[in-house]
């Protein structure tokens, strides 16, 4: 395995993509060992790993997002959180964690959302005399509220290949979600306070329906797919299908800002970004098959046992485990890497799976805000066009607050499993 390791590194040191390297390292382990005739199995390999009906809702979702987007959802959103903010000092850092919040519930991913919300408002913070690391900083922390809640792309990865029921999955992130959003708010409050950021504008009052209208339907599409799936409406999949005909509704019909060229373009950005999630799926699927050669999934567990048999002491060995593993990997990849793993260590940690389920995604996203590699840094640092080790270092007491939630998360249960016992599905 450490061959396997070594050439996975060593192909992502020089340039090669995630994908590719994940499936080159699996090939370079074949040739080593000898046993290139396995290679025969891998196209099947390939197709099985995303031969599952459910994985559709991740192009589905995609769109909508996209097509939210397009629509200028995402200015709309951002008033509408200045409105609700109001004239508080730091109000626009603020208003970037609210809106970041909001905007979850359409985008599903921490990327889209680091774009979606950094290329508004860390130029708007920028004018308005924040130093621009702080300024991406932020907007890097905030975008990890994305993967948390409906309609997130990892939380229905991880329903994929457990099994776990993608409805409580998605109700289990929220309470942790808005958790994190609340110590973001009070960190940059206290800070605005400390060092006298400057106060946001005023929203003219005869402004303030029209914004509230307009930030609506971002702020029921959570609503809606959740519901839904959880009355039995409709099941996952269809509830993306239906987010799609929202988000054009909603662009054709309310905002009016949606064309045939808008909607071209979303649909293109929605399949280019569908391909990379399912070649990263189905190469991955490769190294899970070496993994099962190397009955490395079973050492692993083995060997964590020779640490520990305490729960809570596994627990810790994982969270770390997961945390570095974030550091290097776009966490979809990551995560079909480590289940067969995770499903060996499972049955030891005494959680229930949805609580796991939350646990892990988390673990993930704070590794793409964490420096020095993690991949919201790069993109708040290319927009805001500041050095990504200014950026690092002022992220810092964020991913302090990020990992206090994930504590919370693993080691007190009533935080993710609270609101899928309070709504049962049908």
């Amino acid at each position: 395995m450490t061959l396997y390791l070594l050439s996975f590194l060593g192909f992502m040191m020089i340039g090669i993509p995630v994908a590719f390297s994940l499936g080159l390292s699996s090939i370079t382990y074949l040739i080593v060992n000898g046993q290139l005739h396995l290679m025969i199995g891998f196209p099947q390999k390939m197709i099985a790993g995303i031969d599952n009906f459910v994985l559709l809702t991740i192009p589905f979702f995609i769109l909508a997002g996209n097509l939210m987007n397009s629509a200028d959802l995402t200015r709309q959103i951002v008033r509408f959180a200045q409105m609700l903010v109001g004239r508080v000092r730091g109000g626009l850092a603020a208003v970037n964690v609210v809106a970041s919040m909001m905007f979850s519930g359409v985008s599903g991913a921490a990327t889209a959302e680091a774009s979606a919300i950094g290329s508004v408002m860390i130029p708007a913070m920028q004018r308005d005399g924040y130093k621009p690391e702080y300024a991406a900083a932020v907007t890097a922390a905030g975008s990890i509220l994305g993967p948390l809640v409906p309609p997130s792309l990892a939380l229905i990865l991880y329903g994929v290949l457990t099994g776990t029921s993608i409805a409580d999955l998605f109700l289990a992130g929220i309470v942790p979600a808005f958790a994190l959003c609340g110590g973001l708010l009070v960190y940059v409050l206290v800070k605005a306070r400390r060092e006298d950021h400057p106060l946001p504008p005023v929203i003219p009052a005869d402004e303030r329906k029209s914004l509230a209208v307009k930030a609506l339907p971002a702020l029921l599409l959570p609503v809606i797919i959740v519901g839904g799936i959880r009355s039995g409406v409709f099941t996952p999949t269809e509830a993306a299908a239906v987010a799609v005909v929202y988000a054009l509704a909603v662009g054709l019909l309310l905002y009016r800002t949606l064309d045939g060229r808008k909607i071209a373009a979303s649909f293109y950005e929605a399949a280019t970004m569908t391909a990379g999630v399912m070649l990263i799926v189905a190469m991955a699927s490769m190294t899970s098959f070496i993994l099962g050669i190397e009955n490395i999934p079973r050492e692993i567990a083995a060997q964590m046992l020779a640490i520990s048999s305490e729960p809570w002491v596994l627990l810790l060995l994982l969270n770390l485990v997961l945390l570095i593993l974030g550091l290097f990997l776009e966490p979809l990849a990551a995560l079909v890497l480590v289940m067969p793993i995770l499903n060996e260590l499972f049955p030891l940690l005494g959680i229930d799976s949805v609580q796991f389920g939350v646990m892990v995604v988390l673990n993930l996203m704070i590794g793409m805000i964490t420096p020095p590699v993690g991949l919201c840094l790069f993109i708040v640092s290319a927009i805001g066009k500041t050095p990504l080790e200014k950026v690092a270092v002022a992220i810092l007491p964020m991913i302090g607050i990020a990992l206090l939630i994930l504590a919370l998360v693993a080691f007190v249960p009533a935080l993710t499993l609270t609101l899928p016992s309070l709504f049962p599905g049908q």
